[in-house]
Protein backbone atom coordinates (compact mmCIF):
# COMPACT_ATOMS: atom_id res chain seq x y z
CA UNK A 1 0.00 0.00 0.00
CA UNK A 2 1.37 3.39 -0.96
CA UNK A 3 1.49 6.39 1.28
CA UNK A 4 -0.92 8.96 -0.08
CA UNK A 5 1.30 11.74 1.25
CA UNK A 6 4.41 10.76 -0.70
CA UNK A 7 2.70 8.84 -3.54
CA UNK A 8 5.83 6.71 -3.56
CA UNK A 9 6.81 5.05 -0.30
CA UNK A 10 5.00 1.95 0.90
CA UNK A 11 3.78 2.16 4.47
CA UNK A 12 5.13 -0.24 7.04
CA UNK A 13 3.59 -0.03 10.49
CA UNK A 14 5.69 -0.58 13.61
CA UNK A 15 3.30 -1.94 16.26
CA UNK A 16 4.35 0.56 18.90
CA UNK A 17 3.27 3.99 20.11
CA UNK A 18 6.92 4.95 20.68
CA UNK A 19 7.83 7.52 18.03
CA UNK A 20 11.54 7.35 18.89
CA UNK A 21 11.69 3.61 18.23
CA UNK A 22 9.96 4.16 14.89
CA UNK A 23 12.36 6.96 13.95
CA UNK A 24 15.32 4.67 14.66
CA UNK A 25 14.03 2.12 12.16
CA UNK A 26 13.11 4.83 9.65
CA UNK A 27 16.68 6.10 9.61
CA UNK A 28 17.97 2.59 8.90
CA UNK A 29 15.49 2.00 6.07
CA UNK A 30 16.04 5.36 4.39
CA UNK A 31 13.55 5.97 1.60
CA UNK A 32 12.60 2.31 1.06
CA UNK A 33 9.56 2.52 3.35
CA UNK A 34 7.65 5.02 5.43
CA UNK A 35 7.44 3.79 9.02
CA UNK A 36 4.27 4.62 10.91
CA UNK A 37 3.36 3.91 14.52
CA UNK A 38 0.08 2.65 15.94
CA UNK A 39 -0.74 6.24 16.86
CA UNK A 40 -0.13 7.37 13.29
CA UNK A 41 -2.73 4.95 11.91
CA UNK A 42 -5.25 5.61 14.68
CA UNK A 43 -4.84 2.25 16.41
CA UNK A 44 -5.49 3.00 20.07
CA UNK A 45 -7.24 -0.19 21.12
CA UNK A 46 -5.45 -2.52 23.52
CA UNK A 47 -3.88 -5.51 21.79
CA UNK A 48 -3.86 -8.32 24.34
CA UNK A 49 -0.57 -10.23 24.36
CA UNK A 50 -1.94 -13.61 25.44
CA UNK A 51 0.50 -15.99 23.75
CA UNK A 52 2.73 -18.38 25.68
CA UNK A 53 5.93 -17.28 23.94
CA UNK A 54 7.58 -14.25 22.37
CA UNK A 55 6.87 -15.31 18.77
CA UNK A 56 3.20 -15.67 19.55
CA UNK A 57 2.91 -12.21 21.11
CA UNK A 58 4.75 -10.57 18.21
CA UNK A 59 2.44 -12.37 15.76
CA UNK A 60 -0.69 -11.25 17.63
CA UNK A 61 0.33 -7.60 17.37
CA UNK A 62 1.45 -7.70 13.74
CA UNK A 63 -1.61 -9.68 12.60
CA UNK A 64 -3.98 -7.33 14.42
CA UNK A 65 -2.72 -4.38 12.41
CA UNK A 66 -2.61 -6.34 9.16
CA UNK A 67 -6.13 -7.72 9.57
CA UNK A 68 -7.82 -4.64 11.04
CA UNK A 69 -6.11 -1.90 9.03
CA UNK A 70 -4.98 -3.66 5.85
CA UNK A 71 -1.38 -2.51 6.29
CA UNK A 72 1.93 -4.34 6.34
CA UNK A 73 3.27 -4.40 9.88
CA UNK A 74 6.05 -5.62 12.11
CA UNK A 75 5.94 -6.12 15.87
CA UNK A 76 8.50 -7.10 18.46
CA UNK A 77 8.44 -8.82 21.82
CA UNK A 78 11.36 -9.16 24.20
CA UNK A 79 12.03 -11.52 27.07
CA UNK A 80 14.71 -11.96 29.71
CA UNK A 81 15.58 -15.61 30.33
CA UNK A 82 17.50 -16.47 33.50
CA UNK A 83 18.92 -20.00 33.56
CA UNK A 84 18.88 -20.33 37.35
CA UNK A 85 15.14 -19.56 37.25
CA UNK A 86 14.31 -22.09 34.56
CA UNK A 87 14.09 -19.42 31.87
CA UNK A 88 11.90 -17.02 33.86
CA UNK A 89 10.68 -14.35 33.60
CA UNK A 90 10.57 -15.11 29.85
CA UNK A 91 7.31 -14.13 28.19
CA UNK A 92 6.23 -12.40 31.42
CA UNK A 93 9.31 -10.16 31.52
CA UNK A 94 7.37 -6.88 31.46
CA UNK A 95 4.85 -8.16 34.02
CA UNK A 96 7.16 -10.23 36.24
CA UNK A 97 6.15 -8.53 39.49
CA UNK A 98 2.50 -8.12 38.46
CA UNK A 99 0.33 -6.69 35.70
CA UNK A 100 0.84 -3.09 36.86
CA UNK A 101 4.44 -3.49 38.02
CA UNK A 102 7.15 -1.05 36.96
CA UNK A 103 10.81 -1.70 36.19
CA UNK A 104 11.90 -1.16 39.80
CA UNK A 105 9.43 -3.73 41.08
CA UNK A 106 10.46 -6.23 38.40
CA UNK A 107 14.16 -5.84 39.19
CA UNK A 108 13.53 -6.12 42.92
CA UNK A 109 11.65 -9.38 42.43
CA UNK A 110 14.36 -10.73 40.12
CA UNK A 111 17.21 -9.91 42.50
CA UNK A 112 15.21 -11.43 45.34
CA UNK A 113 14.63 -14.62 43.38
CA UNK A 114 18.39 -14.87 42.77
CA UNK A 115 19.38 -14.10 46.37
CA UNK A 116 22.25 -16.40 47.34
CA UNK A 117 23.01 -17.39 43.73
CA UNK A 118 26.67 -16.75 42.88
CA UNK A 119 27.54 -14.45 39.97
CA UNK A 120 28.95 -17.31 37.90
CA UNK A 121 25.58 -19.05 38.12
CA UNK A 122 23.53 -16.04 37.02
CA UNK A 123 23.73 -16.63 33.28
CA UNK A 124 20.90 -15.04 31.33
CA UNK A 125 19.98 -13.70 27.94
CA UNK A 126 17.72 -11.14 26.37
CA UNK A 127 15.81 -12.30 23.29
CA UNK A 128 13.90 -10.07 20.89
CA UNK A 129 11.63 -11.67 18.31
CA UNK A 130 10.25 -9.58 15.45
CA UNK A 131 7.28 -10.75 13.41
CA UNK A 132 6.75 -9.16 10.00
CA UNK A 133 3.45 -9.52 8.16
CA UNK A 134 3.88 -8.27 4.60
CA UNK A 135 1.43 -8.97 1.79
CA UNK A 136 0.00 -11.76 3.92
CA UNK A 137 3.38 -13.47 4.41
CA UNK A 138 4.61 -14.02 7.97
CA UNK A 139 8.34 -13.83 8.67
CA UNK A 140 10.31 -13.90 11.94
CA UNK A 141 13.77 -12.66 12.86
CA UNK A 142 15.42 -12.93 16.26
CA UNK A 143 18.23 -11.24 18.15
CA UNK A 144 19.89 -12.55 21.32
CA UNK A 145 22.32 -11.05 23.80
CA UNK A 146 23.97 -13.42 26.28
CA UNK A 147 25.05 -12.19 29.67
CA UNK A 148 24.42 -12.46 33.39
CA UNK A 149 22.36 -10.85 36.12
CA UNK A 150 24.38 -8.52 38.35
CA UNK A 151 24.37 -8.82 42.14
CA UNK A 152 22.78 -5.37 42.41
CA UNK A 153 21.51 -2.52 40.27
CA UNK A 154 24.04 -0.21 38.64
CA UNK A 155 23.63 2.63 36.16
CA UNK A 156 20.81 4.99 35.20
CA UNK A 157 20.70 4.77 31.40
CA UNK A 158 18.39 2.61 29.34
CA UNK A 159 15.16 1.12 30.65
CA UNK A 160 13.63 -2.08 32.00
CA UNK A 161 16.16 -4.53 33.39
CA UNK A 162 19.19 -2.67 31.98
CA UNK A 163 20.61 -1.81 35.46
CA UNK A 164 20.94 -5.52 36.37
CA UNK A 165 22.00 -7.05 33.03
CA UNK A 166 25.72 -7.39 32.20
CA UNK A 167 26.34 -8.54 28.61
CA UNK A 168 29.08 -11.08 28.01
CA UNK A 169 32.48 -9.48 27.48
CA UNK A 170 31.54 -6.36 29.41
CA UNK A 171 32.20 -5.39 33.03
CA UNK A 172 29.29 -2.94 33.16
CA UNK A 173 25.53 -3.21 32.91
CA UNK A 174 23.49 -2.05 29.93
CA UNK A 175 22.45 0.93 32.07
CA UNK A 176 26.09 2.05 32.37
CA UNK A 177 26.85 1.82 28.64
CA UNK A 178 26.51 4.62 26.06
CA UNK A 179 23.42 4.08 23.91
CA UNK A 180 25.41 3.49 20.72
CA UNK A 181 27.61 0.87 22.35
CA UNK A 182 24.60 -0.90 23.80
CA UNK A 183 22.76 -0.93 20.46
CA UNK A 184 25.74 -2.57 18.76
CA UNK A 185 25.47 -5.68 20.93
CA UNK A 186 21.89 -5.62 22.20
CA UNK A 187 19.29 -8.21 21.35
CA UNK A 188 16.94 -5.59 19.95
CA UNK A 189 19.65 -3.96 17.84
CA UNK A 190 20.57 -7.32 16.32
CA UNK A 191 16.94 -8.17 15.55
CA UNK A 192 16.24 -4.76 13.99
CA UNK A 193 19.32 -4.99 11.77
CA UNK A 194 18.29 -8.46 10.59
CA UNK A 195 14.80 -7.18 9.78
CA UNK A 196 16.13 -4.14 7.93
CA UNK A 197 18.39 -6.41 5.89
CA UNK A 198 15.39 -8.55 4.93
CA UNK A 199 13.32 -5.53 3.96
CA UNK A 200 16.01 -3.81 1.92
CA UNK A 201 16.78 -7.05 0.09
CA UNK A 202 13.14 -7.25 -1.03
CA UNK A 203 12.44 -3.57 -1.62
Amino acid sequence: MKDSGSNELPILVFATHNANKALEVQKMLGDAYRIQTLSDIGCHEEIAETASDLKGNALIKAKHVSDAYGLDCFADDTGLEVDALGGAPGVRTARYAGEQADAEANMKKLLGALSGVKLENRSARFRTVICMVRKGEVKYVEGTCEGRIALSQSGVKGFGYDPVFCPDGESTTFAEMPALAKNEISHRGKAIRLMVGELLAKS
